[in-house]
């Protein structure tokens, strides 16, 4: 293949849960601009359709649909809805909960779990059924988090879902290969989010940015290489693979 196409993905839909925010609307920005058609699925419409705006004024073809990731009847519902059919698939809408494992409630726990790792599963499963039903390639990409390799005080159902998002990763890869669907993950270090900036301008924040060796929090425009990655041709030998991309901050030092 010729190199100039490697991270092509013109004629290829791409659909992104959690796209209309955070690194979600910057999967779109990148998947757009590598050709992709996309839809962008989440639980609020409205962050939904301004992202698409912004696409659309640049000439990407989206569509937007209301998800929750959670409940396997409005995921099917969208996938009975797609346009075209899918290729590509982001898992990246996610929740979490910032309170020690004493002061966390069931809902709490349920809620970064149902987000994080059920709806994960459930997404990926109707992705990788309609991929199989018509006989294609496909791609899967879950959004893990360096807190699934780590931990970090305030974090535990956050951190336990993304580690069993990774093993899960791994588990998708190895059954479903068969069927030419590759399954990889990234796991981002931290990035100025919403769901981040509290914890990130706190002083525990601070403090660990200071313990990043790059010195920097993540721009969500630096995870674009690793998803076009694994998204396109590029990567059509990688599966259960995770790439990080953190600033160094889970290099083990002495």
């Amino acid at each position: 293949m010729d190199p100039r196409h490697l991270f092509s993905l013109d004629g290829r839909h791409a659909l992104v849960t959690g796209g209309g925010t955070g690194l979600g609307r910057a999967f779109a920005h990148a998947l757009a601009g590598a050709g992709a058609r996309l839809t962008l699925c989440g639980r609020r419409i409205e962050p939904l359709e301004a992202t698409a705006a912004e696409l659309r004024a640049q000439g990407a073809r989206v569509d937007c649909l209301p998800m929750d990731v959670a409940d396997a009847a409005s995921v099917e519902r969208v996938f009975a809805a797609l346009a075209q059919p899918l290729d590509v698939l982001v898992n990246n809408a996610g929740a979490a909960a910032d309170r020690l494992l004493l002061e966390t409630d069931e809902a709490d726990w349920d809620r970064v779990h149902d987000a994080n790792l059920k709806g994960a599963w459930l997404v990926a499963r109707a992705a990788a059924r309609s991929i199989i039903a018509r006989s294609s390639p496909g791609s899967i990409v879950n959004i893990a988090s360096v807190l699934g390799s780590a931990v970090q005080k305030g974090t535990g159902p956050y951190a336990a879902a993304k580690a069993g998002l990774l093993h899960l990763t791994r588990a998708m890869a190895l059954e479903w290969a068969r069927h030419d669907i590759r399954v990889n993950a990234i796991a981002p270090g931290y990035y100025r989010t919403d769901m981040a900036a509290d914890f990130l301008d706190s002083e525990a924040g601070l403090r660990l940015q200071k313990r990043i060796p790059q010195r920097r929090l993540g721009a969500p425009e630096e995870l674009a290489g690793a998803l076009l990655l694994l998204a396109s041709p590029a990567s059509s030998y990688m599966t259960g693979s995770v790439i990080t991309v953190d600033g160094g901050l889970s290099l083990a030092t002495v």
